[in-house]
């Protein structure tokens, strides 16, 4: 019961399973490798492979392709080929694969029905199954972005410029298919950007003000602050600066975004830089608030601890309560900016 209660049964019996299909998999592809083309057909193997590129079933396709090489040659019923399947349907694990293996780099130079090249199905829009993965239409749009990027590095360069039946370039079909992804993420940037500046308002205008009206107020022959030789008066003040500069940074950052052109390269790079930094700095700006929030109230009550500590751990609610709704966003959309490329140059067959 403890156990089942726990998780670790259900782990180990996901984990038995795979194992078992693996050997099961083995023992399909020493049978696959005596079939011929007609055989192959009939067992549905070629459709059985696609579904597996679309899945992203990365053991299958590998283990399959390790019995019969030549497989990585079919088409379906576009005439798109394994390595476009994996594009198409945004599987990076496999499509690394494939690129990692030299004999399939003539892949490259395939056409489609519509003659459409491997960058042409980069420009397309990725499948719902994908783009729902990740939060926000502004990082599915730097996805797609980062997909046609990594696609268009690797073709050779009459890919580029090639034009499909339609005589649209990939560029152009990448503009096309992404219009309405473009327009959704730059409502997202800008509605999150408007109620985050609010936040950042909000926090400069209390922290201008607590900074003139310090706690316990000022001697009336120097005009000093009493508590100045106090260390938590010290806390104050370099916490209340902080979140002061912080909000400010904060609010700039986020009307940068709501003033930027919201062209398809921006949300690359441009865009979530400033959302990273403006987040960021708002996080940095609440908590440093607290603080200052915290060393008002040490300084008051003077050392009336019983009072003090109950207080403090309400102050500690709301940074707590935005990291668990923004920090994820942050983590992500940091994630998503900053790591390595699509294809995974470390793989090998």
């Amino acid at each position: 019961m403890l156990l089942k209660f726990s998780g670790i049964k259900q782990i180990y019996d996901l984990k038995l399973v795979h194992t078992r299909s693996l050997e099961v998999l083995k023992c399909m592809c020493k049978h696959i490798a005596t079939l011929d083309y007609k055989e192959s057909e009939a067992s549905l193997l070629f459709d059985a492979l696609f579904q597996a590129i679309s899945n992203g079933m990365e053991e299958f396709v590998v283990a399959v392709f390790k019995a019969r090489p030549h497989i990585v040659n079919l088409m379906d019923t576009y005439s798109r080929t394994a390595l476009m399947c994996a594009v198409e349907c945004r599987q990076e694990k496999i499509f690394s694969f494939f690129c990692s293996v030299d004999s399939l780099k003539h892949c490259f130079h395939r056409q489609d029905k519509r003659d459409n090249n491997c960058l042409h199905i980069a420009g397309m829009l990725a499948p719902d199954s994908q783009l729902t993965r990740i939060s926000g239409a502004a990082l599915q749009m730097q996805r797609e972005l980062q997909w046609f990027e990594e696609v268009q590095s690797i073709v050779p360069e009459w890919c580029k410029k090639s034009k499909n039946k339609d005589g649209e370039t990939p560029s152009d079909v990448f503009t096309k298919s992404h219009k309405e992804l473009a327009k959704q993420g730059e409502k997202w940037m800008k509605a999150t950007a408007s109620s985050s500046s609010v936040v950042g308002s909000l926090i400069i205008t209390i922290m201008f003000a607590a900074i003139f009206t310090v706690p316990g107020g000022n001697n009336q022959d120097t005009g000093f602050p009493i508590f100045l030789g106090k260390k938590s008066f010290m806390v104050f003040l370099i916490s209340d600066a902080i979140s002061l500069f912080t909000a400010s940074i904060s609010v700039l950052m986020f009307l940068g975004i709501l003033t930027s052109r919201y062209a398809e390269k921006n949300f690359h790079k441009s865009l979530p830089q400033k959302l990273i930094l403006g987040l960021s700095t708002l996080f940095i700006s609440i908590a440093t608030m607290m603080v200052t929030f915290s060393s008002a109230l040490i300084n008051m009550l003077q050392g009336r601890w019983s009072v003090i500590l109950p207080i403090i751990l309400l102050a500690a609610l709301p940074v707590t309560l935005f990291m668990w709704l923004q920090f994820p966003l942050l983590v992500e959309i940091f994630i998503s900016t900053y790591r390595p490329g699509i294809l995974d140059k470390t793989k090998k067959l």
